[in-house]
């Protein structure tokens, strides 16, 4: 039974390679997500073990959690500056330095547009005595003064600076101008994790940052034989309350955890679209050995009669599978490395720059994407297997025949009803239901609808193939040929249409869900905003309350409203917090207070929205438990309850009160409202005027504004949709094995049509008319159930904001068209090798 085994999978060697490349990819894609997370995780972990190799304690104040929400704001109240000079006596202190580091913008001398995008931000780090060793000198020298500075390797060579060149650089109070004097490098690495860097002197660093006569911590390097242990009970022990001593290494650890952690998302988003590949790969699977056992029966009956029992068929077609498994998972661990590059060089087209190292290949990556690939592969074969095992001996005597029985394809229409309504279900409790596990239940559901549909989808295979061909027939003979082909067998156009439906139909999700998402954003800023202009800096970073003040001093602007967003906890749970203008804020947008009013958001009193106080029992003059960063729990009153979200969010507080919260005083966001009867132009073209000094604000009217976030939307769409690419690739491969099956199954059938006349060229057409009519019932049939995924998640992210639905025709209709040009493509091989049959060999193959 094995050497017939490895007979039959040596005899049709381009079916196994087609069966194989789909699990190649698959187990790629899953290789390859643990090779980039692997591999960006090392980048962290060698570049903070590097900055710590040069000190052995760090001195920082104490904070109650770490915020894990604020986008890069400081977490830590700054200690003064007088603390180091009373650190750096303590006994066994060799050398103690001041830190200093915060968040600038750097402009492009070349182009005058700010540097960065998506991707890590741009740091301003300050040199001092211990930061040799860890910055490395590449050219020039570090900066020793006002008016110099320093930048990192990477930016330097991205953007071409050099040495001596003029740099402008955007702090809190505006741009300023640098010459570069050096350009560093953290060892052999040219930057700090994709990051842009600015390196300053100590004083020049504390005074564009507006940190004068303070530090963020303070850096000690232990004198020669010290103890470290005891010195750093030694320094604690004269430190003033509030303020912790820790080694430079438990620093550097934490530094690489919060990183790792805050970008974990990213390896489950990309083992998402791994396990989506899979599925789709699984569907290949199952059909491409349905059809071989169905094209092998009369072999089979054969062993059958030859003494093989039940058992040893089932164990050959499933030793099969595992060969198939293990080999193309094997490849795919390979292939993982291709793909992470593959991923990195996509998110890079798309302005997100990602850390790197030297290529991790752990042996989890290849224990792990091994045992997965040869899981479904084995999984999927049971079926066929099963239908192998069942054929008796007396089918060796009889003509073979894939067509499945009335019987058959009644009970797998019974159990796909059955399967579609529990995935359904399991997908609406999900999305609606608030399970604790809420991503598992709706992934579970999405995945039983999905194989539900594909097992009720043989009852409309025939007739809207059949519809959709219709057109095809009136054009030729091989057109009516390839309708009545797709027709023919009903169960294997819509198996072979149903990995095809499941990549369209998730494509097609996320389509509906981004245009429901701008369409939703596009209604609540119109109904929300007062203002005339939005102003926001570029690389989403924040900036000084400068702008609104500068802004706000122009003669043909009646109000300039700033708003400020951070971390917080409530209760032990994190969430954001807006602070904003309580005199301002009702003149640029509509906050429809129900409840107290903004006007009484005076000291540690909170705005509630109304959602959360109902859930919470909450009412005027209730107290909520918050916590904040930097000085932990301090309780807030409630003093106004509102019911619009889009620009607050859930919780509000006065600027003022934002002000003693948090370190960080810089706006998010400015909306400015024009004077009576000024123009928009006359409005814009002041305000951009008076905003010269920082040239990284972005002032937008309101249509701007919204194309803004549009432009964000479409970006991740066009990431996800890229990604999604691999399973519809899967699909395509999917058409091509099983038309290339179907041409072996009917060989007899085709040299027949030879021999009544038909040309070499009508016989390519025929296979591909028949792909193209596959590939669009399983577009048309993706799309429909996208559709209804796409209703049901904005609906259930309805209370979120997500409140219209948009399905955009357009696109879907893009997507049906390049369903048929993949089934064009598909067809390539099959054709030709229909084509080139041999008429005499096939009519007397028996």
């Amino acid at each position: 039974m094995w050497r017939a085994t490895w007979k039959s999978l040596l005899a049709k060697k381009l079916r196994l390679v087609l069966t194989a490349l789909s699990i190649v990819l698959g187990v790629g894609f899953v290789a390859g997500t643990y090779v980039l997370t692997d591999t960006m995780n090392a980048a962290f972990d060698e570049l903070f073990a590097q900055t710590a190799s040069t000190s052995d304690l760090v001195v920082r104040s104490e904070n109650a959690f770490e915020n894990t929400l604020g986008g890069g704001a400081p977490e830590r109240l700054p200690i003064d500056a007088s603390l180091l000079d009373a650190v750096a006596a303590v006994p066994g202190v060799g050398v103690g330095v001041g830190d200093v580091s915060g968040l600038a913008s750097v402009v492009d001398p070349a182009t005058g547009d700010v540097i960065g995008g998506m991707g890590p931000p741009t740091l301003v780090i300050s040199w001092n005595e211990l930061a040799v060793g860890v910055l490395d000198v590449r050219e020039g020298r570090p900066p020793a003064g006002e008016g110099e500075v320093a930048v990192d390797a990477a930016t330097a060579e991205k953007y071409d600076l050099g040495v001596g060149q003029e740099l402008s650089v955007i702090f809190g109070s505006g741009a300023e101008g640098f010459e570069i004097v050096g350009i560093m490098g953290f060892g052999e690495t040219d930057n700090l994790a994709g990051a842009t860097l600015t390196i300053f002197e100590t004083a020049t660093a504390q005074r564009v940052l507006d940190k004068e006569g303070t530090y963020d911590a303070i850096t000690i390097k232990a004198e020669d034989g010290a103890d470290v242990d005891q010195l750093r009970l030694d320094v604690q022990a004269m430190v003033p309350a509030g303020v912790e001593t820790i080694t430079s290494q438990d620093v550097a650890d934490e530094s690489a955890e919060q990183l790792q952690q805050a970008l974990g998302f990213f390896g489950t988003a990309l083992l998402v679209f791994a396990a989506i590949a899979l599925f789709v790969g699984s569907f290949i699977i199952v059909n491409t050995f349905s059809i071989i056992v169905a094209q092998r029966t009369r072999e089979l009956a054969l062993l059958r009669t030859l003494g093989a029992t039940r058992g040893q068929v089932l164990v050959s077609v499933v030793g099969e599978a595992a060969i198939v498994g293990l080999i193309a998972s094997a490849i795919g661990v390979g292939a993982g490395i291709l793909i992470a590059v593959g991923i990195q060089g996509l998110l890079s087209a798309f302005g997100i720059d990602l850390p790197s190292t030297s290529i991790q290949l752990q042996p989890r990556t290849i224990v792990v994407s091994m045992a997965v690939g040869l899981v479904v592969t084995l999984v999927a074969s049971i079926l066929p297997a099963r239908h192998a095992a069942r054929v008796a001996p007396i089918q060796a005597l009889r003509e073979p025949d894939t067509l499945s029985s009335v019987h058959g394809a009644t009970r797998s229409a019974v159990i796909g009803a059955i399967v579609a309504a529990g995935g359904l279900a399991a997908l609406l409790y999900g999305l609606f239901g608030q399970p604790s596990n809420a991503a598992l239940v709706v992934g579970a559901g999405a995945a039983l609808t999905f194989v539900g549909v594909a097992m009720l989808s043989p009852l409309a295979a025939k007739p809207v193939a059949g519809t959709i061909g219709a057109p095809f027939r009136r054009l030729s003979v091989s057109a009516s040929l390839g309708r009545g082909n797709a027709m023919r067998n009903p169960r294997r156009t819509a198996s072979t249409a149903a990995a095809l439906m499941i990549g369209l139909g998730l494509v097609s999700m996320v389509a509906i869900f981004a245009a429901s998402l701008k369409a939703s954003i596009d209604a609540t800023l119109l109904s929300t905003l007062k203002s005339d202009l939005t102003l926001s800096a570029t690389s989403f970073l924040t900036f000084s309350p400068e702008v609104a003040s500068t802004v706000a001093e122009v003669p043909v602007v009646q109000v300039a409203s700033g708003f400020r967003q951070n971390a917080f906890q409530v209760d032990g749970a994190s969430s954001f917090l807006t602070g904003f203008d309580p005199a301002t804020v009702e003149q640029v947008a509509t906050i429809d207070v129900t409840e107290g009013s903004v006007a009484d958001l005076v000291g540690d009193t909170i705005a509630v929205h109304r959602d959360l106080a109902t859930k919470n029992g909450w009412a005027l003059g209730d107290e909520v438990p918050a916590a904040f960063p930097s000085i932990g729990d301090r309780p807030l009153t409630i003093a106004a309850i509102y019911e619009e979200s889009s620009l607050l969010g859930d919780y509000g507080v006065s600027i003022e009160t934002y002000d003693e919260l948090y370190v960080d005083e810089q706006d998010a966001f400015v909306l400015v409202k024009g004077a009576e009867g000024v123009a928009p132009e006359e409005l814009k073209a002041a305000v951009e005027a008076s905003l010269e000094d920082f040239p990284n604000i972005q002032v937008q009217n309101q249509a701007e504004f919204r194309e803004s976030f549009s432009s964000q939307i479409d970006v991740l769409l066009g990431i996800v949709s890229a990604l999604l690419l691999f399973a519809i690739l899967i699909a395509v491969i999917g058409i091509i094995n099983t038309l290339g099956l179907s041409v072996y199954e009917r060989t007899r059938e085709l040299g027949l049509l030879r021999a009544v006349g038909m040309s070499r060229t009508q016989m390519k057409r025929m296979v591909r008319y028949e792909a193209v009519i596959i590939a669009l019932f399983g577009a048309l049939l993706g799309i429909l159930v996208g559709i209804g995924f796409g209703w049901a998640l904005q609906q259930a992210l309805a209370p979120e904001g997500i409140t219209e639905l948009e399905i955009p025709v357009g696109q879907l209709v893009l997507y049906v068209v390049f369903a048929g040009l993949a089934g064009v493509l598909a067809a390539i091989y099959p054709a030709r090798k229909a084509a080139k049959l041999n008429v005499l060999e096939s009519i007397a193959y028996e």
